[in-house]
């Protein structure tokens, strides 16, 4: 990351090893980018709805 960018960071937080986030300040507002690595066609059912559902609560917790 550029140094500009990192002095703005407020938290980083690694959810699991398929998922984290940073937020930052922004000049009017905090953005937040998630960054995650979704399951694959061929991964059984219940990978991919335990990967939805983190996904969902962890998107919950962010501002509107």
């Amino acid at each position: 990351m550029h140094k500009r960018i990192i002095s703005r960071v407020k938290r980083v937080e690694f959810v699991s090893d398929m998922m984290c986030y940073i937020k930052r300040r922004g000049r009017w507002c905090d953005i937040t980018s998630l960054n995650s690595h979704a399951s694959v066609e061929h991964k059984r059912d219940d990978s991919k709805e335990g990967f939805l559902d983190e996904l969902e609560q962890v998107v919950y917790h962010f501002p509107k």
